[in-house]
C-alpha cells in the first residue's frame, strides 16, 4: 500500500487531536480562572534504516496561556480574584500542592475553606480552618479576618498562601490544575501579591478564535480524509494493472 495513505492518515488523527485541545479550551469558555492550552502540529520524520524519506505530522500542546482573564464582580466576601501574576496554593486530592486562579472560595461543613470544585486551600500552615458561626473577610494581601458576632475584636486567623513563580517551571495537568515541573522546589510565598475580595477571574480563552481554528481543523481533517481515498484508488488501480501484465 502506498506511503501516501499513511502519511494521509496520520494527518487525519493529529487533527482530531488538535479539535480536542481546541474544544476543551471553548467547553471551559465560562470556567473561573480557566487557563487558555496552545496546541500546534510539527512534522515529524520517520527515522529507521532506511532514507527519511516520509514525515508525519505530530499535534503537541507546547503550553499554557497565563494571561489574566476578565475580572467579574460578585459581591461575595469569599469571592477574589488575584491582580496581574500569582497564583492561590491548594491542596490536591493526593496531598500535593498544587495552584489555580480559581477563587471562588466556601466553608465546608468543617469550617475548612476550599475552592468551588472542593479542594482545600493553603495557608502559611497548611489547610485554612475557619472558626463556625462567624464572619470572615479576605484582605488585600491574603489575610484572613474573623469578623466576631458580639462586636468583639478582630481576629486575623491565617493569611492565603499566594506565589509567583517562573512560567518556564510551572506546568498544566490533567487535573487543570498548574503544578511545578518535575522535581523543583516549591515556590516561596510572594508578599507582593494582591488580590481583589468580591471579584472572580474569568477565563481567558477567546471563544472566536477556538471556534474559528476548531472550523479550520474540520476543513484539514476532511481533507485527509480525501487524501486516503485517493490514495486507495491509486492502490487499487496499480492492482489491477499487475493482474493484467
Amino acid at each position: 500500500m502506498d506511503k501516501a495513505l499513511y502519511i494521509a492518515m496520520s494527518g487525519a488523527k493529529q487533527n482530531m487531536l488538535a479539535q480536542r485541545a481546541h474544544s476543551n479550551n471553548l467547553a471551559n469558555v465560562n470556567t473561573t480562572g480557566f487557563k487558555e492550552d496552545f496546541a500546534q502540529a510539527r512534522a515529524m520524520s520517520v527515522f529507521g534504516e532506511h532514507f527519511p524519506t516520509r514525515a508525519y505530522a505530530m499535534t503537541e500542546r507546547p503550553g499554557t496561556k497565563f494571561a489574566q482573564g476578565p475580572l467579574i464582580e460578585t459581591g461575595n466576601r469569599l469571592d477574589l480574584a488575584i491582580k496581574g501574576e500569582g497564583w492561590l496554593a491548594v491542596q490536591t486530592a493526593q496531598g500535593g500542592e498544587a495552584y489555580t486562579r480559581a477563587g471562588d472560595l466556601q466553608v465546608d461543613v468543617n469550617g475548612i475553606l476550599r475552592t468551588g470544585s472542593g479542594l482545600p486551600v493553603l495557608g502559611e500552615g497548611g489547610q485554612i480552618a475557619l472558626p463556625p458561626g462567624e464572619e470572615v473577610e479576605i484582605g488585600a494581601d491574603g489575610t484572613i479576618t474573623v469578623i466576631p458576632a458580639d462586636g468583639s475584636a478582630l481576629a486575623q486567623i491565617d493569611r492565603l498562601r499566594l506565589v509567583n513563580p517562573d512560567p518556564a517551571l510551572i506546568e498544566k495537568r490533567g487535573d487543570g490544575l498548574i503544578h511545578v515541573k518535575g522535581d523543583q522546589p516549591l515556590p516561596e510565598t510572594d508578599a507582593d501579591i494582591r488580590v481583589e475580595p468580591g471579584f472572580l477571574e474569568g477565563s481567558n480563552v477567546n471563544a472566536v478564535a477556538s471556534l474559528t481554528e476548531i472550523l479550520s481543523l474540520s476543513r484539514q481533517y476532511e481533507m485527509q480524509i480525501k487524501l486516503m481515498s485517493q490514495a486507495d484508488q491509486i492502490s487499487q488501480s496499480s492492482a489491477r494493472l499487475l493482474q493484467f501484465s
